[in-house]
């Protein structure tokens, strides 16, 4: 294998993907309030700062994969290889 192919193998396979010290899911929340500052001003950049702060502070009373599944619920995200939310019956 030549030097410039190698690659660092992760530590701990389970770790979320991080930016700095946000996680990929704080950090597209961030985004989200950012665009919305951007396009509306005023009152929406104090919820440009409110929002992410306070999803981060809920984020650490929920398990892992809150906000996938949260998207999940609402309808907005599906998931592969499970049924839908509203079904009542599963065979597998």
């Amino acid at each position: 294998m030549s030097e410039g192919t190698r690659r660092a193998f992760p530590q701990y396979l389970s770790n979320p993907i991080q930016v700095l010290w946000f996680e990929s899911d704080e950090l597209s929340i961030i985004v989200l309030f950012f665009v919305l500052a951007m396009i509306y001003g005023g009152l929406a950049w104090i919820l440009f700062f409110a929002g992410p702060y306070l999803y981060s502070r809920s984020k650490k009373t929920k398990p892992r994969g809150y906000l996938f599944h949260l998207l999940y619920m609402i309808g907005l995200n599906k998931m592969k290889h499970y049924p839908e939310y509203f079904d009542k019956d599963f065979n597998e």
